[in-house]
This record gives C-alpha cells, sequence and structure tokens, in this order.
C-alpha cells in the first residue's frame, strides 16, 4: 500500500450554529489545537498525501491551521449546504486528478483514529470500492444501522426507516468512509437528490457501488474516531476524552502524576520519565519537559523548554520562551517569559523574569523584578553566572550584571554591574528619633477629626 497514493477530503464547511459562536466550529480547540487540525494530522498519518478543505466561514483560518500539518492542501468552497455528496464535491478540482484512494472525513471529529484511517486504506488495496466506517454507540437511536450479508455491507438504513429487527442492530454508521478513487468521480456524481430533504446524500455511494457490481464493506472503530462536535457541551466532552487518552499514554511512558485527572495537557506536550506532575498542573501548547522534573502544584506552562532536574512551583508560570536549564528552579509564585534560566540557577519566590539570560548557579532573591518593558519596547537583562540577587530588587533594563556580582535587597539597578562587584542603588538609611510619637500623634488627630464630621 506504500505506493498508493490518497486525498483525504475533509468536510469542514459547518458554521456550527449550534456552538452559539462567532467562530467556526472546527477552529475550536481540543488538547489546544483546532479540530480541523488534528483530522488533518491523522489523515497524514495514514498516508493522505494530499488533503482537500471543504471550507465555508473562515476559509483562510482554516486553512492556516491545516496547512503546518500537510505538505500538499487545496481549499475548496462550498457556497450551498446541499448534503454530504455535495459538500464532497465541491473538491472535485482534487478528486478528479486521481488518486488509488478517497478519504471521506470531517473537520469537527478531532479524535479520528489514524490507524483505523490506514485499516481502511488496506481495504481498498485488498480489492473493497467503499469502506464504510462504523461503531456501536450505548444507544444507538438516530442513528443509521449498517445492513451486513456475507461479510459485504448491504444498505445504510436511517433509523427513520429502519424496521424492528433492524433497529436491533447496534452497528452504525460513523460517517468516515473510504472510497477507491478510480470510480469515486462517476459515483459521486450518481448520487441524486430525489428525497423528502432534496440533500444527496454521500451515503447512497453504498448502494451506487453495489448495483455496479462493486464490493463494498463496513469495519468497525472506537465510537470516539467518530465523534463529532456540535455544541460545546460536546466540546468539553471530547476534550475529557482526549485528556483521558494523554494522561493514560504519559502515565505508560513513566510519567508520575498523584492526581491525574487534575492535569491538563496540550496535543504537542511532551515530558520524560521520572517527572512527576502534582495536582492542578496546566501544559499549554509547545511544551517540551525533560527527564526527572518536578512540577509541583498549581503551575501553567506554555510555550516553555524545561531540561533534566528542574523544579518548579507550586504556583509557577512559564510563559512562551521561558528556558529552564538543567537541575534549575522556578518557586512559588515565580513568572518566566522569554528567558534563559542557566544550569543549577535558583528563582525561588514571588519574581519576574522577563526578557532576561541568567547565568549558571545564580540566584534570584525574592520579590525580584526584571524592568523589560518601557511602553513600548522590549530590552534584554543579563544576569551573570554565580550572580546573587538581592531580595525586593529591581533590574532595569537594558542591564547587565556580571559573573559573581552582588546586588544589594531593595536596590534599583539602572547601570550595569562588573563581575565581582556589589551593586548598591538605594537611599541611605536615616533614623530620627522620638519621630514616631510625632506622626503617630498627628495620624491619630487626622482620624478624630474625620469621626466627628
Amino acid at each position: 500500500m506504500t505506493n498508493r497514493t490518497c486525498l483525504a477530503v475533509i468536510l469542514a464547511a459547518g458554521e456550527g450554529t449550534r456552538m452559539k459562536s462567532s467562530m467556526t466550529k472546527v477552529l475550536h480547540p481540543v488538547g489546544g489545537l483546532p479540530m480541523v487540525a488534528h483530522a488533518v494530522r491523522a489523515a497524514v498519518a495514514a498516508g493522505g498525501s494530499d488533503v482537500a478543505l471543504v471550507v465555508g466561514r473562515d476559509a483562510d483560518k482554516v486553512e492556516a491551521s491545516a496547512r503546518p500539518f500537510a505538505n500538499d492542501v487545496s481549499v475548496h468552497i462550498q457556497t450551498e449546504r446541499l448534503g454530504t455528496g455535495h459538500a464532497v464535491l465541491a473538491a472535485r478540482s482534487a478528486i478528479v486528478k486521481g488518486y488509488d484512494d478517497l478519504l471521506i472525513m470531517f473537520g469537527d471529529t478531532p479524535l479520528v483514529d489514524s490507524d483505523a484511517l490506514a485499516l481502511a486504506r488496506q481495504k481498498l488495496a485488498d480489492g473493497a470500492e467503499v469502506v464504510v466506517m462504523g461503531f456501536r454507540p450505548i444507544d444507538p437511536t438516530g442513528y443509521g444501522r449498517l445492513l451486513e450479508n456475507d461479510g459485504e455491507l448491504v444498505a445504510i438504513r436511517e433509523h427513520k426507516d429502519a424496521s424492528e429487527s433492524e433497529r436491533a442492530i447496534n452497528f452504525c454508521n460513523g460517517g468516515l468512509m473510504a472510497i477507491a478513487g478510480l470510480g469515486a468521480l462517476s459515483m459521486l456524481d450518481a448520487i441524486s437528490n430525489k428525497n423528502a430533504k432534496g440533500e444527496y446524500y454521500l451515503t447512497d455511494v453504498v448502494e451506487i457501488a453495489r448495483a455496479r457490481g462493486k464490493k463494498v464493506v463496513a469495519m468497525e472503530v472506537d465510537a470516539a474516531s467518530v465523534l463529532g462536535v456540535n455544541t460545546r457541551v460536546e466540546l468539553a466532552e471530547v476534550e475529557a476524552l482526549f485528556q483521558s487518552k494523554m494522561r493514560r499514554e504519559m502515565m505508560l511512558s513513566g510519567v508520575s502524576m498523584i492526581a491525574p485527572e487534575t492535569v491538563w495537557f496540550s496535543w504537542d506536550t511532551e515530558v520524560g520519565a521520572e517527572t512527576t506532575i502534582e495536582p492542578n498542573v496546566v501544559f499549554g501548547p509547545g511544551v517540551k519537559v525533560g527527564a526527572n522534573v518536578t512540577i509541583y502544584a498549581f503551575c501553567h506552562l506554555e510555550g516553555a523548554n524545561v531540561a533534566e532536574g528542574v523544579q518548579l512551583g507550586p504556583y509557577a508560570r512559564l510563559r512562551p520562551g521561558a528556558d529552564m536549564g538543567p537541575k534549575s528552579k522556578a518557586g512559588n509564585f515565580v513568572e518566566i517569559k522569554q528567558a534563559k534560566i542557566g544550569e543549577g540557577a535558583k528563582v525561588n519566590h514571588l519574581t519576574y523574569i522577563g526578557d532576561a539570560i541568567v547565568g549558571a548557579g545564580a540566584n534570584i532573591g525574592a520579590g525580584t523584578i526584571t524592568c523589560n518593558y518601557d511602553g513600548y519596547n522590549k530590552h534584554l537583562t543579563e544576569i551573570g553566572a554565580g550572580a546573587f540577587i538581592g531580595s525586593n530588587s529591581a533590574l532595569v533594563a537594558p542591564v547587565k550584571i556580571g559573573d559573581n556580582a552582588l546586588i544589594a535587597a531593595g536596590s534599583v539597578i539602572t547601570q550595569n554591574v562588573p563581575e565581582d562587584a556589589i551593586g548598591f542603588a538605594r537611599a541611605r538609611q536615616s533614623n530620627k528619633p522620638g519621630f514616631a510619637a510625632l506622626v503617630h500623634a498627628k495620624n491619630k488627630a487626622i482620624k478624630d477629626a474625620k469621626k466627628k464630621r
């Protein structure tokens, strides 16, 4: 099958009015990735060399979501809603090029299994003309039933048209389909709209193929693989299934989670073995975590790289561009953004480090802030290896703190500090004996006067 070409036609034009959203349905994310991109990834993983997107509203955004995951993406606008068969033919200019296999997919089924798609293609290679992917729901009410005889699919019977014995069948149409490319366009063109709704139904391909003496088969897939999203309730249900799968895969790969149901991953999260994740940790897109890392409770990571042996949190936030070196530490209520933290460096408490380079072994005291933004532009703070930044210090960028330099607590540093130097930037303390009593008396008199008004 490796030499067979394949076109995946992904129907992604549904506006999703039941989502009650200004954004088209397939752009809603699951695991931090638009649903349509999940479908594209599955198609490519199954050998879909080309992808044809059938789109409507937000066409440019749907295309932008798909292109990073496929080499060849064509876009086809569906101007009318006349049924699934009509929607597929919107991609006629792609289909007519001639492919060995044609996969019909949906942009709102983000959990589609690439292995199932590959198996459907294998069945085409073995001689089937049409492969319909079905599933067995707990309650089949409302689904079209797949009627089989001697290993072939005889018909797809809609629930309202099914007999009592047919309704007892729990093998249901999942919507996904694979068609042999050579005769695909001819069969699609043969679909009629002579029905109560006046629409072109893709399922009619089964009857058309059988009438032409072609082999039609059904194959069973996991229910999640054909689970579509039409409402935000269903979106949340799909997200829950996605997260459950990710958590299981993480734990099987050697990651420990104390309360896995409270940890949320993105589609591309990578975590090394022997890492421990405490409760209520959220991974946004673009996070890579090495081995032997400890992530304490209530941390949030996005677009960050975490090397081996790092300790994070509790309540730490790594924003895009955060790069934690081996055995470094970001403690409680620390926020790091677009900054490289060197090996063994410690940022322990109540600190913001943004647009910075922190050298190996440096220690950043509690309440330290890199003042990186002037209202228009971002500026770099460089902190050398072994430097010690005293608590409650403000480092006004651009500024450079040399290796092994010390910054006195409470300093506002606006100039470079050479290596091995101590930087002081605060007024000398002055004590006024007896002045506290005078201030107390003055403030009390003001308060008493307010009460008499």
